[in-house]
């Protein structure tokens, strides 16, 4: 028995057709219980869906044989004892620093709003330069606006939502995309089915 942990919200949306391509089907009636392990149409396979956050976590710890998570959540957690094997190309966006527009940003100290605490304080010291972070969880958008903070680090897609906030994109981090991951004990224990599975994957790709 194969364990794989998804990631919720759009990412979960463009997996599950992905996988069905793959031989991996999970029925709706799955997904809209309120069960924590869910069936597939696979008897090997269950799935277990997480907030993104949560995929490495369980992966890393062997509670999941393989997961999908996007690259942001993987920088986040550090993905120790977690091999990438694929770059599922899909819910593809950037980690940026944004500020209000014409804003300077050359302070000795900047204050910096953001979920991903960790991507953004090893961003900024490989720069050697200081910043204070204040970790949010929502409407990072907002920190700046209201004077919380002087940028913001956060996951950018079209940008319409910083536009409409007379905001501005001003450094790239990292270019994101969701990617296949394997916790690399299982990965050793069971080589031959999750390698089977991961070709079948990737061939639907």
């Amino acid at each position: 028995m194969l364990t794989i942990a998804l990631s919720k919200g759009r990412i979960l949306d463009k997996t599950l057709p992905l996988l069905k391509k793959a031989g991996i089907s999970v029925a709706k009636s799955e997904l809209d219980s309120r069960k924590l392990i869910l069936d597939t149409d696979s008897i090997d396979i269950k799935v277990i869906v997480l907030r993104a956050s949560d995929v490495p976590v369980f992966v890393q710890h062997g509670a999941a044989d393989f997961g999908i998570a996007g690259k942001d959540a993987l920088l986040e957690h550090g993905a120790d004892g977690v091999f990438e094997l694929l770059d599922l190309e899909i819910s593809k966006c950037r980690l940026m620093v944004a500020s209000k527009k014409g804003v300077d940003l050359n302070k000795s100290t900047l204050k910096v709003a953001t979920k991903y605490v960790n991507s953004a304080k090893e961003y900024f010291y490989q720069q050697g330069r200081q910043i204070e972070v204040i970790k949010l969880y929502g409407a990072v958008e907002l920190a700046p606006i209201v004077g919380l903070s002087d940028c913001i680090v956060d996951l950018v897609d079209t940008g319409n939502t910083l536009e409409a906030n007379n905001l501005a994109p001003v450094e790239l981090i990292h270019e994101i995309s969701s990617r296949l991951i394997v916790n690399s004990a299982a990965f050793n224990t069971k080589y031959i089915e999750i390698s089977s599975w991961i070709k079948r994957i990737e061939k639907s790709l």
